[in-house]
């Protein structure tokens, strides 16, 4: 199998381990070096042959996108950012993928199999190495600390204005983030909207009507306007 060369282009440290974590899980990836800012990535890529950089746009000294600007053979650019505004920037920089923040590991895998052309094959293999290493999960901020949280483990994510509420069985998560955002992330693991501020997991319902659904001894209203949607993913007419 083909490996691509890759950096993390990243000043927090937390969320270039997260990244590194990913990296490490996808066969067909080498990660060849950690960069904390913009000017020591143009170094690495001076002395190295790299294929995909992942890239923050909020860098020290130089910013990410003026970055890519400087660069006259850019290798193929992912971005990673908690600032979903750029993204439009980002693509008319004609970058592969943009990744927001908390990025989770079926979301990162879909951007660097972008890479290349995979055969049905490659596809299995990465899906079948990634289930198997260890449970898909994603990092969210807590009070300042990066905090893993386990997909198979959450209830159901509740909208708070700017804020949500990520609910497992033992805990609750408060993390400063819009519903909708963590909806794109999630919407390929069995995650549905049912109401404009709440997000299920469909493993977790334990039984539903045609007006609430109930989730651990937990009632949550079905919005008007997703009534149909919620009712044919579940396979009823109530």
């Amino acid at each position: 199998m083909e490996k691509y060369n890759c950096i993390i282009v990243e000043d927090e440290p937390l969320a270039a381990e997260v990244l590194e974590d990913y990296i490490r899980q996808v066969p067909f990836l080498n990660l060849k070096g950690i960069c904390p800012d913009a000017i020591f990535a143009m170094e690495v890529l001076q002395e190295q042959k790299i294929d995909i950089m992942f890239l923050d746009i909020h860098l020290p000294r130089l910013k990410g996108l003026d970055f890519i600007e400087t660069l006259k053979n850019p290798p193929q650019v992912i971005i990673t950012t908690a600032y979903r505004e750029y993204a439009i920037d980002g693509y008319e920089l004609n970058v592969l993928d943009y990744l927001v923040k908390p990025i989770n590991f079926n979301r990162f895998l879909k951007a660097v199999n972008k890479i290349k052309k995979q055969t049905a094959q490659d596809i299995l293999f990465s899906a079948e190495s990634s289930a198997s290493a260890e449970r898909l999960y994603l990092f969210i901020n807590v009070n300042k600390k990066m905090v893993k949280v386990f997909l198979d483990e959450i209830l159901f994510i509740e909208s708070r204005k700017e804020y949500i509420n990520i609910v497992t069985k033992e805990k609750t998560f408060i993390t400063k983030f819009q519903l909708g955002e963590i909806e794109e992330q999630l919407s390929d693991n069995n995650f549905i909207r049912v109401h404009r501020s709440f997000l299920i997991s469909k493993t977790k319902i334990d039984a539903f009507t045609a007006n609430e659904i109930e989730i651990a001894g937990q009632q949550i209203p079905i919005g008007r306007t997703y009534k149909e949607l919620v009712n044919s993913l579940l396979g009823e007419k109530l």
